[in-house]
């Protein structure tokens, strides 16, 4: 059985990340998919299926195009970042079949090509008119914006935990894993100063227990719901009874509680003004095509457009 954190959210950080790289991955250009044989075995590539590949500035443009924090986890997971590389070159083997039929020559390819190519051309030219000043939001502005939405920065209660995991391979091996687990508790709840060390010889979560068993800092809904109602009794330094969860049995400590409390401006400052330029950019965009309206008198034919609306699609 794999290793379980205390931590529910961090499977499901991880299939984000994934997702994430997938909608946002280069080279979607179809026309890549037709570099000759010759070209492509000549260059140094990430990856290789037959005729494709996956060559490093491909990965390096899907790494540049992530957020920062995202773009990180993406480099710490290679299951992750596997998964991608072969999702890819999987698209470009498809797209070499399609284009060996003539795919591309369809009518409805070649209408969906053209529709796609003028909303790219459309969304591009839009932006390059609608920037937003390099000094805005001004430090007034971004004080307004933090006061006016001061009732929504509140931060939940913050938990620090600290736990031994004892996974449960298969049935039989339940009460043996109970009884180990409660052992520790004792032991660790007679010296709770030892409880890293206790952690980081007979945690199974590896990851926590190379930290003495610390999964870090986080709102009390994020923990496992069993573990959830253990930390919420317990007082800071206390460890708790062994907690059994689906995953098998945890020791808890609790090791710092942060109450609930507003977020400061600093805190939010690079979100809060990424969110103010992307409103200010809009607004620019906006203002942009309803002025492209004035520019000549607009007219619509409601007899032609009826006639349009009545026919069978």
């Amino acid at each position: 059985m794999k290793n379980r954190t205390v931590v529910a959210g961090a499977g499901a950080l991880a299939v984000l990340v994934i997702a994430v790289a997938l909608g946002l991955r280069p080279g979607n250009d179809p026309i890549a998919a037709q570099q000759p044989a010759s070209l492509v075995a000549s260059e140094p590539a990430v990856a290789r299926l037959g005729n494709q590949q996956v060559s490093p500035d491909e990965l390096k443009t899907l790494l540049a195009t992530l957020p920062a924090e995202s773009r990180e986890q993406l480099r710490a997971n290679r299951g992750a970042l596997e998964s991608w590389i072969r999702s890819r070159l999987a698209e470009k083997a498809v797209l070499e079949q399609a284009d060996a039929q003539g795919w591309r020559q369809r009518p409805e390819v070649e209408r969906q090509t053209r529709a796609a190519t003028e909303q790219i051309v459309f969304r591009d030219y839009l932006q390059s008119v609608s920037q937003v000043p390099t000094d805005y939001p001004s430090a007034a502005e971004l004080q307004q914006a933090y006061e006016a939405g001061k009732a929504g920065w509140v931060t939940p209660p913050m938990y620090r935990v600290s736990q031994i995991f004892l996974g449960v391979a298969d049935p039989q091996t339940l009460e043996s894993v109970r009884k180990q687990a409660l052992e520790l508790s004792k032991k660790a709840q007679a010296a709770p100063t030892e409880f890293a060390a206790l952690a980081s010889q007979y945690s199974q979560d590896r990851a926590s227990a190379e930290r003495g068993g610390d999964t870090g800092l986080q709102p009390l809904q994020q923990l496992v719901p069993e573990v959830r109602g253990a930390v919420a009794r317990l007082k800071v330094g206390a460890v708790s009874e062994p907690v059994q969860s689906a995953a098998g049995f945890h020791v808890i400590k609790l090791t710092e509680q942060q109450p609930a409390r507003t977020a400061t401006l600093e805190e939010l400052r690079e979100r809060l003004t990424q969110a103010l330029r992307a409103q200010r950019q809009e607004q620019i965009a906006k203002a942009y095509l309803e002025g492209m309206l004035n520019t000549a008198t607009l007219s619509i034919d409601g007899a032609v457009l009826n006639k349009v609306l009545e026919e069978k699609q």
